[in-house]
């Protein structure tokens, strides 16, 4: 049975003392052995954020990372760097990334090829605009996203992986995606897995969903066949989370 994995994306919020103050807030109420609960938070505040961490059951992830080792790239971090202080995850492809600072399906698997080098686990995000999914092509459209995604990337590889599906209008609009549609969208990506490599892997992937969870829409959500827990943006700064970590 796969273990749920809760991760709170902490987008561009929180100073490094804001961050430590948050995650003492927190520390109490995410407890539970039922889920890997992470938090992703911005890149000045990782080794703040591992330092308050420490002791607990909480992990902490990048929401970041460039595709090269080292070089000419002004303003990028490297997976080495995310590794030297114990970096562990890495969001990769968020909807804002790929909106806002143009990463196509290609940059996405080149960076989720460099995180499995570097050991570092990749949460890949993939999710359909308001216009694709009124047209009828969601389905169509995750799994172009999907294949490009996991190029290159070999089974035992992939297994590890975490997909975060996130209909991107429902992140931070208040609306969410019914649990019908959430789960469908997580099944097709099972099913896509199944057909690249085999039912292993597509049985071990874990599957995120996001897009405006919250503390009443959790378990209903996080109690499908094919969702393994979510990629929590605004709620995850709150107290909330605690109730979305342990929503039985």
């Amino acid at each position: 049975m796969r273990k749920k994995i809760i991760a709170g994306n902490w987008k561009m919020n929180k100073t490094p003392a804001e961050t430590v103050a948050l995650i003492n807030e927190l520390k109490p109420l995410v407890v539970t052995e039922d889920a890997d609960v992470i938090f992703c938070v911005p890149a000045i505040s990782l080794t703040t954020a591992l330092e308050a961490a420490k002791g607990t059951n909480i992990e902490i992830g990048a929401q970041n990372m460039y595709f090269e080792e080292s070089g000419a790239f002004t303003g990028e971090i490297a997976p080495n760097m995310l590794t030297s202080i114990g970096i562990k995850y890495v969001i990769i492809g968020h909807s804002e990334r790929r909106e806002y600072f143009a990463e196509s399906d290609v940059t996405v698997n080149k960076k989720v090829l460099k995180a499995f080098e570097h050991g570092i686990t990749p949460i890949i995000c993939c999710g359909e605009s308001l216009t694709q999914r009124e047209q009828g092509i969601t389905i169509d459209w995750i799994r172009q996203q999907i294949k490009i995604a996991f190029l290159s990337v070999t089974a035992d590889q992939a297994k590890t992986a975490v997909i975060a599906y996130e209909p991107i209008w429902a992140i931070g609009t208040g609306k969410v995606a019914t649990t019908e549609q959430a789960e469908e969208v997580c099944k097709a990506i099972r099913e896509c897995i199944a057909e690249i490599y085999d039912e292993a892997t597509a049985a071990a992937i874990r599957i995120q969903y996001g897009g405006s969870v919250t503390a009443a829409s959790a378990a209903e959500l996080f109690s499908q066949a094919d969702i393994d827990g979510g990629l929590v943006g605004g709620a995850s700064l709150k107290a909330d989370f605690g109730k979305i970590v342990n929503y039985k």
